[in-house]
């Protein structure tokens, strides 16, 4: 089984440690010698490129969760009507809340089906060759497991965090809409501890979907790289496909549920009880768990994945002078097992939490705009959100199938390339989400006291959508490279390894100017259609400005599915090209999936600005929700933030300084592990010098079982800091404010915190995920051949950079789009604590 607990508590890993057992190797003896097979024991092994290419077995006993195994054991028929009780009960439930809500549930199961086609088509394909099999198994067998250790650990504090919660909740103050809808302290704290829970539970299973499907794909990708680098394209979407669906349709019937349940339970609308308009605001609970599991599977993954990359890139390719993913290299195993745990895993977690997130915020703008402009029907204007994301699973899927294979996978034709494939299948899921997102805005927003004003909205999703394409297009030229910026990165490295880093800091910072300009320009154009739409509270002043903003970021992610889509692509055929390498299949099948490793790379970076744009935006509405329940609670306006009072202005010092202490710990944590895994692999080299002449193997197994135990160890304290950090500076200035007579000043400080944080970490994010994707891509077009190729000083300097740019792109950037996001939820669930 996989323990890694006795790392844990002695710290660093001794070498020649008997105690780690890990599903990718057999256990290691004192004298580190590794009992492959009876020809390593009797020293006859002959010459490694003579013999079969067959990869040691080093699969254990196959790992499925607990939920898998108690279905397998259920009669297929008690299953079945289970599963049709379950469906009815949810139906049911949808059926006496809203009609609206039995849409969303109907898209969402079709959309779950279309997702288990999906998965069998991919499955169905073959696995290749028994080399390439046993080393995908290895890399499952790795992923799974470290997968299960680290959710054991995010599981156990989020438990404790949800006593905190419960504890913080039975005591605090409550509304007056609470108190007039008969709604206790004690009924409010388990709903928003469940809430809590539910969200937690939902993110942590959107990651393992992320990192299941990939675990099975890669090899099937490997295998159809053998064929045509269409089908092996083909394979990859479809894939991704599946992880993006399940993960976005999760998101919202997760939300839908709960909003039902609550509605019935409570009784909503119905005399004495809590109205609908307020009914959203039991939900941020949901979107605190998800933001709490994403951000430390983030942390842990991105650890993992880039301590083991950068250990294997800076002994295997500088030292030693052999190619990416070669056998020969100690650390590979670990590298491959760290795309699935740091870049699916932990993006499909993300995505799921940025999700959740919007919804949450835009139902609780929207139900807020209805109450003030006594809207008749309140329930579309909070259930709009849930409409935009059904429908955006309906349109990314069709984008997702527009993408096919070739009719004759044996026909040799010239290779196309993919990223104008994937860019086709983007166009069609856009053109789709217009259209949709107008029809959503006619269905759901219309009303009397402002017959136009559905039109205003439906402008606001189209910025939202524009604002999408252009962060997409931006991100693409400054990491891609066929355009002008990484080509220019590529040059400098045939200067040395200085100037390749000089160029790769300001091609980063150079690059935060046109997404800020664009959000900038999105914010306050859907800010400006939203005030103009014609709906007024009492006394005639206009209240849809900030409900238009909240749409526009709908808008931006109406087409989420498909991107999502996009971006497990990039690990996937990461994957799938070190799989080709280390089962040494011929150099043509090499050349297609660097090709799409390459592409992939560039629709991660499209992925990450991507995030980090509708991140700005969620945050954006996340702090007027904040500002709006803060008020609701003091029972007096707050509508202002003045960063001209001291205590308010170093609140907004202290979230600045959040984001650049997280980041710094981020990236050193990576650093601190890579350290280890470059000894390791090092040691390895000089301890077994047959491993270079394919005579004796590496170690795999204690390279992934270094960064396994200090991924877990380092996560901790970034992690810690993001969520401890708001809550004591509330409390103190809370403090503060009692002995001076500032009734708010906890509150106020909090903003300011969360103000300063959000706008630090959008461009801190933007920098460390452009420079870290433009490093890797210069790296990769080097590699094409140009400036010497593989092997050549330029070629060394531009994997400095890539080593550089690894914890940039997939720890520390990755990890704020989080982060912002969490500061704002936090705030919502802990704001009673600040007054």
């Amino acid at each position: 089984m996989w323990n890694v607990e006795t790392a844990l508590r002695g710290g660093d890993l001794p070498q020649g440690s008997e105690d780690i057992h890990f599903p990718v190797a057999r256990r290691v003896n004192s004298s580190h010698k590794m009992m492959i097979d009876d020809d390593v024991e009797t020293g006859d092994l002959g010459p490694y490129q003579e013999r079969p290419r067959i990869f040691p077995n080093m699969r254990s006993k196959p790992y499925n969760p607990l939920i898998f195994r108690v279905f397998k054991r259920i009669n297929v028929r008690v299953l079945f009507i289970l599963l049709l009780l379950g469906f009815g009960g949810i139906f049911y439930v949808g059926a006496r809340t809203s009609p609206i809500i039995v849409f969303v549930f109907t898209v969402c199961i079709f959309s779950f089906i279309l997702s288990i086609y999906l998965t069998k088509w991919v499955l169905s394909k073959d696995e290749g060759p028994p080399e390439m099999v046993q080393i995908s198994d290895a890399i499952r067998d790795g992923a799974e497991g470290f997968f299960r250790t680290q959710y054991s650990t995010i599981s156990k504090m989020a438990l404790l965090l949800a006593l905190v919660i419960l504890c913080i909740y039975l005591f605090r103050s409550t509304t007056p809409q609470q108190e007039s809808s008969g709604l206790g302290r004690s009924t409010s704290a388990y709903i928003t501890v469940a809430a809590f829970l539910l969200g937690a539970l939902c993110s942590g299973i959107a990651g393992y979907v992320g990192m299941w499907v990939s675990v099975r794909a890669n090899v099937r990708v490997s295998s159809a790289a053998r064929r045509s680098a269409r089908e092996a394209l083909q394979i990859a979407v479809r894939a991704g496909g599946f992880s993006a669906l399940v993960v976005v349709g999760m998101a919202v019937i997760g939300i839908a549920i709960l909003y039902a349940t609550f509605y019935v339970w409570l009784g909503v609308d119905s005399p004495g009880s809590m109205k609908v308009t307020d009914l959203p605001l039991l939900l941020v609970g949901y979107g605190f768990g998800a933001s709490f599991v994403a951000l430390f599977a983030q942390l842990g993954g991105g650890i993992f994945t880039k301590a083991a990359d950068v250990g294997a890139d800076l002994v295997g390719k500088v030292e030693q002078g052999i190619p990416e993913d070669d056998p020969r290299n100690p650390a590979v195993i670990a590298d491959l097992v760290g795309d699935n745990v740091g870049d699916c895993a932990a993006r499909g977690a993300d995505l799921f939490e940025s999700i959740a997130a919007e919804i949450i915020s835009a139902m609780i703008l929207g139900g807020t705009m209805a109450q003030r402009c006594k809207i008749a029907d309140p329930s579309g204007f909070i259930l709009f959100p849930l409409v935009v994301h059904s429908f955006d699973l309906v349109i990314s899927s069709v984008g997702i199938l527009s993408i096919r294979g070739t009719r004759d996978s044996s026909a040799k034709s010239p290779m196309e390339d993919p990223m104008a494939i994937l860019q086709k299948g983007y166009s069609i899921t856009i053109f789709l989400a217009v259209l949709t997102f107008v029809a959503s805005t006619y269905w759901m927003l219309y009303t009397e006291q402002a017959p136009s004003a559905w039109v205003h909205f439906a402008l606001c999703g189209l910025v939202g959508i524009i604002t999408a394409y252009f962060f997409v297009w931006i991100t693409k030229y400054y990491t891609d490279y066929k355009h002008g910026p990484v080509r220019a990165l590529a040059l400098a490295s045939s200067t040395g390894h200085g100037t390749n880093i000089i160029a790769g800091v300001s091609l980063g910072l150079e690059a935060t100017a046109l997404p800020v300009l664009v959000i900038s320009v999105s914010i306050v154009s859907a800010f400006w259609l939203g005030n103009t739409s014609g709906l007024m509270d009492e006394a005639g002043n206009p209240t849809g400005g900030l409900f238009g903003t909240a749409v526009a970021t709908m808008g931006m992610l109406s087409t989420a599915a498909y991107v999502l889509t996009m971006d497990m692509f990039g690990p996937i055929a990461d994957n799938a090209g070190g799989i080709v390498e280390m089962s040494q299949q011929p150099e043509s099948v090499r050349e297609i999936t660097d090709v799409l490793d390459a592409v992939g790379n560039t629709t991660k970076a499209t992925t990450k600005g991507f995030a980090i744009g509708s991140a700005a935006l969620a945050s954006f509405l996340l702090f007027s929700a904040y500002m709006d329940e803060v008020a609701t609670f003091a029972r007096e306006p707050f509508t202002q933030v003045d960063i001209a009072i001291p205590e308010v202005f170093v609140g907004g010092l202290l979230g600045s300084m959040l984001i650049f202490l997280f980041s710094a710990w981020a990236c050193s944590a990576v650093g601190r592990t890579a350290q280890e895994v470059v000894k390791e692999v090092r040691r390895q080299f000089i301890e077994r010098p047959g491993i270079m002449d394919y005579k004796e193997k590496p170690d795999y197994g204690r390279c992934v079982a270094i960064v396994a135990a200090a991924s877990l160890r380092e996560m901790i304290k970034p992690g810690a800091l993001a969520i401890i950090s708001p809550m004591v500076v509330g409390v103190v200035f809370r403090i503060l404010g009692y002995y001076t007579g500032q009734s708010l000043l906890g509150a106020k400080v909090v903003a300011a915190m969360l103000m300063f944080a959000t706008v630090s970490g959008i461009l801190m994010a933007l920098f460390l995920n452009t420079a870290g994707g433009a490093w890797d891509n210069a790296k990769k077009y080097i590699e094409t051949g140009a400036y010497g190729g593989k092997g050549s000083d330029c070629h060394k300097a531009a994997v400095t950079g890539d080593t550089v740019g690894d914890p940039f792109k997939d720890t520390a950037g990755p990890s704020i789009h989080v982060l912002i996001k969490m500061l704002a939820t936090i705030t919502l669930v802990m704001a009673p604590v600040f007054l």
